[in-house]
């Protein structure tokens, strides 16, 4: 459990009371695979979350008062869906069924136990399909649609094993086809490289299995703080800035782990990790993006904002690495555009871009995240916007997703609230020329020679 002197109790509460610090999420792993053991399925789901998520919503309750933190929503991970279904199903329409079935009866369970989100309605088809993807993929339109707490991912490429372009194709559509139904349920989905186990943050949160059962992992905050001590450092050098930065993750982490494994002694649970990912919120002064303008670019996505966010991601990796030996998720910067005031802002003032956004994202760690785009963009430009995401990914060999949200009527410059701690963005433009030929060779695309690296 970490020590903290009085001088770093102090600088805490100032976060807390002034500085928008809060945590995040506090996130329940739970395998669910053992619900095949009952004869009815949605029975099984139901009973083995409410076993081991029984106590859950309390003792996160209980801690927060216990210390005096804010901690912004409870989330439940599962094992991914696509094992299930694969375990129940005998071809492809029955796949699809029983996993609309499975996607509600998650949705039923985190709303009796009253969790803002659950994650983990996933497929992982990266090297290919197998009939439970398809499953989870063809129900997302119906399932996202008819829920609220419900969150799905689909992992289409892999450092290990390329791009499965199929996959990517299909997800255009798929995304396309549930904005038609209710566009604010594509908040919801995530189009994933490198997905893992662990990770708080929905939509890419799922239970791998090889995590401890139940498990309890921490998705961190701080933007607010960060930027209060970059302001503090006008005309000092970068490296002056990069640690000052580095102290600051330090101590959010040092939270993070402390209120972690405290909901892991209340409900006896294990303590698995922190998730160093600054995340931003809707709220003035608590925005990547004001870090970077803190920093000295004028707005985000001028010349020189790579270079700033590629300083910031590197100093709270550093940092929270040295608070932790349980680091976990995504853990870096988070520049999702709706739920950034100052992302938002900056696409007002005609600074940021999509392939600003695109290149930002060599550096972060999201990915082209909560970014509104026009209803009428079609599915392909969607499949190839993905596709160039999941290139960047596995060159990289890193995590990164796609969130992209098309607003039926919408047009470029249209302003969309997504209400609550999603924020509101202009619409973004999308150019006009498209990749159809490209995207219609199909196949998978082989992994790149860093994949040799691995042994």
């Amino acid at each position: 459990m970490p020590r903290y002197e009085v001088n770093e109790i102090s600088e805490i509460l100032e976060m807390l009371s002034f500085q928008n610090l809060d945590i995040r999420a506090v996130t329940l792993g739970v395998d669910i695979l053992p619900s095949l053991r009952y004869d009815d399925v949605k029975e099984g789901i139901i009973s083995v979350i409410e076993e081991k998520a029984s106590g859950f919503r309390e003792a996160v309750d209980t801690v927060a008062r216990r210390l005096g933190v804010k901690i912004v929503t409870k989330r439940l991970a599962v094992t991914p869906t696509c094992y299930l279904v694969d375990s129940l199903a005998s071809d492809k329409d029955e796949a699809r069924e029983v996993a609309v079935e499975i996607g509600l009866s998650l949705e039923e369970a985190s709303e009796e136990l009253k969790l803002d989100y659950v994650g983990g309605h996933a497929a992982f088809v990266d090297s290919g399909f197998s009939i439970g993807d398809y499953g989870v993929i063809y129900s997302i339109p119906e399932v996202l649609s008819s829920s609220e707490r419900l969150s799905s991912l689909v992992n289409a490429a892999s450092t290990a094993h390329g791009i499965n372009i199929e996959a990517v194709s299909i997800m255009g559509v798929i995304i396309k086809e549930l904005a038609e139904l209710d566009y604010r349920g594509c908040t919801r989905l995530g189009v994933f490289a490198n997905a893992i186990g662990g990770t708080p943050f929905i939509p890419g949160a799922y239970h791998d299995g090889r995590e401890n059962d139940p498990v309890i992992n921490i998705a961190i905050s701080g933007p607010g703080v960060v930027e209060s001590v970059v302001k503090l450092l006008e005309g000092k050098d970068l490296r002056t800035i990069h640690d000052a930065i580095k102290r600051v993750a330090f101590k959010i982490t040092r939270l993070g782990e402390l209120v972690g494994r405290e909901v892991a002694e209340v409900m006896g649970a294990k303590f698995g990790s922190v998730d160093l990912s600054l995340a931003p919120t809707p709220a003035i002064g608590d925005s990547v993006a004001g870090i970077l303008r803190a920093m000295g670019v004028e707005e985000v996505g001028a010349p020189g904002s790579l270079l700033a966010l590629a300083v910031l991601t590197d100093a709270v990796k550093k940092g929270g690495a040295m608070a932790t030996s349980s680091v976990g998720g995504l853990s870096g910067a988070f520049i999702p555009v709706s739920e950034d005031s100052g992302m938002a802002e900056a696409i007002r003032r005609g600074a940021l871009n999509l392939q600003a956004l695109l290149s930002m994202t060599a550096v972060c760690s999201t990915g082209i995240d909560m970014v509104p785009i026009p209803g009428e963009v079609e599915a392909d430009k969607i499949s190839a916007i993905i596709g160039d995401v999941m290139a960047l990914a596995v060159t990289l060999d890193k995590v990164l997703g796609v969130r992209l949200i098309p607003v039926p009527g919408a047009k470029e410059g249209d302003e969309v609230d997504f209400g609550g701690i999603l924020g509101s963005s202009p619409v973004l433009g999308v150019p006009r020329f498209d990749s159809k030929v490209l995207l219609a060779r199909g196949g998978i695309v082989p992994p790149m020679v860093n994949r040799l690296l691995r042994g």
